[in-house]
């Protein structure tokens, strides 16, 4: 299953790494690709197998230092 989700903030690898840090703690998440659009909003997809609700993905990116936009 697959949730994209558009996130605002991130500007370099190390943003990526917390981002993708903070989802793939989640359960049941087993990827994460973000293609960074740097100072702008980065497309994040996330594979996993159940369906993740909004708000777990929204406190994670938070917690990560970031906005679902």
């Amino acid at each position: 299953m697959q949730t994209t989700v558009n996130v605002s903030g991130m500007t370099c690898g190390h943003c990526v790494l917390s981002v993708t840090e903070e989802l793939t703690e989640l359960e049941g998440v087993e990827s994460v690709d973000v293609d960074l659009v740097a100072g702008g909003v980065s497309p994040v997809v996330v594979t996993s197998t159940r369906e993740l609700s909004e708000d777990e993905i929204k406190e994670a990116v938070e917690e990560a230092g970031y906005t679902v936009a």
